[in-house]
């Protein structure tokens, strides 16, 4: 029908309204899940070939991950 259009696109939107301290919640989250990335990756760029060998990683693959930009995320959905 013609008229019938915009509730089409208005049964889209969720139906729980999300609170914005929740919102907050999951958004500081995300940013320290971030950092936690970024740090990681800092230290696994600051370790010697010998140490990447203990962990069964070669300098190629060190590079490859520590290249990655902070938001990407390997855990993510």
């Amino acid at each position: 029908m013609k008229g019938q259009k915009g509730y089409a696109i208005a049964s889209v939107w969720p139906r729980q309204a999300v609170s914005l301290g929740t919102l907050a919640k999951a958004v500081w989250h995300q940013f320290k899940r971030w950092h936690e990335l970024a740090r990681q990756r800092r230290q696994l760029a600051s370790l010697g070939d010998a140490a990447l060998k203990d962990i069964g990683l070669s300098r190629a693959d060190a590079l490859q991950e520590v290249e990655r930009p902070f938001w990407d995320d390997p855990l993510a959905k």
